[in-house]
């Protein structure tokens, strides 16, 4: 028994949660108040280096929603026309489920993985497409998927559909995942580092610091590749840069790669 039963169809929920989640969450972490000791760069670096307008920011993220938004009907819609009326879609007990999470968690990794590693090895495809989301240098929440709208497509959302298909979760687990995968990444590119408050960033070595050292540093936009769960791609492959995270003198908090 979940909340929306009897209002919306799993279906539904799964194409409308995401988008939902991905504004009240990312909207959170810009209603805070200052947190400017816990932030990983100084306003002023992320006035001076992000030079996409914010409203630029807002209208990529919502056509890339509305692609998503659009591919899932569509599966969803094909996914119902090969079932009998009499049908109907059994949850599996929460062991399965679970299972099936972590399923979708491997598969999203490494889909991630060697696609955004690809993008950057493919100078058209870096140039043309996944440049455009590395033009927010200083990542912050609501800034987290602005991509080129084919990067979208070709990363988030069928990737979205590889795990979903591949761990063979239902519509109903769909919506957990999908939240709590849009959570994570904003999680990833809010800016601040919060280990002691933040339970993403205390159990995943995947967070906030490890992308930023991608996002910031000359020499890390060719590692780190890893999103948005775990390292083992880049430590397997040769593209894992360690770091340390020290304090500034002025507040906040610096990551630094090995010298």
């Amino acid at each position: 028994m979940v909340f929306w039963e009897g209002y919306l169809s799993d279906e539904t929920m799964s194409i409308i949660s995401p988008v939902v989640v991905y504004w009240i969450y990312s909207g959170f972490y810009h209603i805070l108040p200052p947190l400017d000791h816990y932030r990983l760069h100084t306003r002023k670096e992320a006035a001076s280096q992000n030079v996409v307008p914010v409203p630029t920011v807002i209208k990529g993220v919502l056509l890339q929603q509305s692609i998503q938004a659009t591919v899932a009907s569509l599966l969803f819609w094909v996914n119902n026309s090969m079932l009998s009326s009499s049908e109907v879609e059994v949850q599996p007990p929460f062991p399965i489920q679970l299972l099936q999470f972590i399923v979708a968690m491997l598969v999203t990794d490494a889909w991630q993985y060697f696609g955004h590693r690809y993008m950057h090895q493919n100078k058209y495809l870096y140039q043309h497409i996944h440049s455009l989301h590395h033009s927010v240098v200083v990542p912050y929440a609501f800034g987290t998927f602005y991509n080129h709208p084919l990067e979208g497509l070709l990363l988030d959302t069928f990737g979205g559909v590889a795990s979903m298909l591949i761990s063979g979760m239902t519509a109903r687990t769909s919506v957990f995942f999908f939240c709590f995968s849009i959570i994570k990444g904003i999680d990833d590119h809010s800016g601040l580092w919060l280990p002691h408050y933040n339970l993403f960033q205390l159990i995943f070595p995947c967070n906030t610091a490890y992308h930023d050292i991608h996002h910031y540093r000359i020499r890390g936009i060719k590692y780190n590749y890893s999103q948005p769960f775990f390292t083992f791609w880049d430590k397997l492959y040769g593209t894992h840069m360690p770091y340390t995270i020290v304090k500034r003198s002025e507040g906040g908090f610096e990551v630094r790669p090995p010298k």
